[in-house]
């Protein structure tokens, strides 16, 4: 049975052989204990008591990555409480009325908290995991219906064919020009995507989800060779490069590409290693917390403690036995938190057998 084995295995027989190639080393278990006092700690700090997650360094706003973070936070700590507090003012706030897609961004303070409607692709893929997850864990079948239902419309309204490629769009409007689209390489998580498309069978998932790992290999610039925050994919023959209008850098976006690797067990892709590279570089005198591709400059100040959490991670291997991820009590703000949060979940699953 698929549930007997761990969740690198599982991710490598979805993939095919040269992920499964990977996916071989055992990882150590750690405080339990621990990581629950972290999730009390990040609970208290960001999710109101109606369930909006506050983004602090950004003034206050709540977006659907950050709610379907908390929910997958909830789920692994299995706080149902919690979890049902930030579904329910998911689903009510930010469901958008004409699929099962969430607005991206809500804004207390504004007359109309919702003013955008186009969703972020990220924030609904830890929506439906997080719901999938959770049906799953309570015996809920409402959460899985919704999960399900999520990952339908992900399927039908953003994942595209593009010459040789299909990809997965950032949101359903907005990414798609005359001669290219644009892509978000840290959107794209090889594990939830695997559970999605168990969930909501499509062939594109098993199209994307290859095609999306092809594409970060390739998808990577500069002197250290590292993903790129939004990726230029032209639609016909061509090389992609970094995203015009956009700053052309390894930086807070792209901090997730190698967790999300790590995560799904990938430990030995180029996305991994490129970024170790770097940040292990001798002739840096400090952890930047971004680098230009252009001229390989590097941020005047350091890594967040967010970033350094997934950089000791990814250097680890996903071991956390032999990471320093620190403590949420140090963080900055949300994201810095939200990384060091999930860090710690990324290692819970590579060091426990598969859900599904």
């Amino acid at each position: 049975m698929a549930s007997a084995l761990p969740r690198r295995l599982v991710l490598g027989a979805f993939l095919g052989g040269t992920a499964a190639m990977s996916l071989s080393r055992p990882v150590l278990a750690w405080s339990a204990q621990g990581d629950a006092r972290e999730w009390a700690l990040f609970r208290e700090r960001f999710i109101t008591r109606e369930g909006r997650v506050v983004d602090d360094g950004n003034g206050g706003v709540s977006h659907t990555e950050g709610q379907g973070w908390a929910m997958l936070m909830a789920e692994s700590f299995n706080d149902r409480d919690t979890f049902e507090r930030v579904w329910s003012f998911t689903r009510q706030a930010m469901k958008r009325p004409t699929d099962n897609l969430h607005a991206w961004r809500y804004r207390p303070q504004q007359p109309m908290p919702v003013d955008d409607l186009n969703n972020a692709t990220d924030g609904d893929t830890f929506i439906a995991w997080s719901l999938l997850r959770g049906g799953q864990r309570w015996e809920n079948p409402a959460y899985r219906t919704a999960g399900t239902a999520v990952a339908r419309d992900m399927a039908r309204l953003l994942i595209k064919p593009l010459g040789d490629r299909t990809v997965l769009l950032p949101g359903a409007f907005g990414f798609e020009f005359p001669d290219y689209v644009v892509v978000n390489p840290s959107y794209h998580m090889p594990l939830a995507i695997r559970d999605l498309a168990r969930a909501a069978p499509d062939a594109r998932w098993g199209a994307v989800q290859t095609d999306g790992l092809n594409l970060q290999r390739v998808a990577r610039f500069g002197r250290w060779g590292l993903p790129a925050d939004w990726v230029k994919v032209p639609r016909a023959v061509g090389r992609v490069s970094p995203a015009p209008g956009r700053p052309q850098r390894f930086s807070y976006d792209a901090i997730r590409v190698p967790l999300y690797m790590v995560w799904s067990g990938l430990v030995t892709e180029p996305m991994v290693s490129s970024p170790i590279a770097f940040w292990n570089d001798p002739s840096l005198r400090a952890m930047p917390a971004w680098t230009e591709f252009v001229g390989d400059s590097v941020s005047p100040y350091a890594a967040t403690s967010g970033i350094r959490a997934v950089a000791s991670l990814a250097m680890a291997g996903g071991d956390l036995s032999r990471a320093d991820v620190g403590s949420v009590s140090g963080a900055h703000d949300y994201y810095a938190a939200s990384l060091m949060m999930l860090a710690r979940l990324a290692a819970r699953d590579l060091s426990r057998p598969a859900l599904s």
